[in-house]
């Protein structure tokens, strides 16, 4: 890494413009071409420098106000066919294995957002009749803390 990257790192790790080309409104920042903070990202990513470059909504800003995790007891053999279920439903904005412990039984986890905890009670209910898993637990949100990536 040089310094035009960690200037790069620095100009995005609050998030990229809202606009319609945001490279190039970043590369006007920085002093370069549009190609240049592209090729440079890309080699960045290569490299493992950046490990995830994706969007975060905030959801609780939008509107959806009840937010919920489900954990379920998903049968081991099962688990990648109900994991494509269950990622399937577009309420549905996680969707990940975990594994078991002897106090907890639960290895499949879904993060539900909605606008009534009675809708994500009703969401999960249609996820279960779906995948035929009945044993789940919701465990609501009561307070969102501040997400933040890596910073420079």
């Amino acid at each position: 890494m040089d310094e035009n990257d960690i200037k790069l790192l620095k100009s995005i790790q609050d998030g990229i413009p809202l606009v319609s080309e945001p490279f190039e409104d970043i590369a006007k920042k920085l002093g370069i071409r549009e190609e240049e903070v592209l090729k440079r990202l890309e080699n960045l990513i290569d490299e493992g420098v950046i490990r995830r470059f994706g969007a975060s909504i905030g959801h609780r800003v939008i509107g959806f106000t009840a937010n919920a995790m489900c954990t379920w007891n998903v049968p081991d053999e099962r688990v990648e066919e109900v994991g494509a279920i269950m990622a399937g439903f577009p309420e549905v904005t996680h969707c990940y294995e975990r594994p078991r412990f002897p106090d907890w039984k639960y290895n499949l986890f879904t993060m539900i957002h909605a606008y009534s905890r009675q809708e994500c009670e009703k969401i999960a209910k249609e996820i279960s009749t779906a995948t035929g898993i009945k044993d789940y637990s919701i465990l609501f949100s009561e307070r969102e803390f501040k997400k933040t990536g890596v910073r420079l």
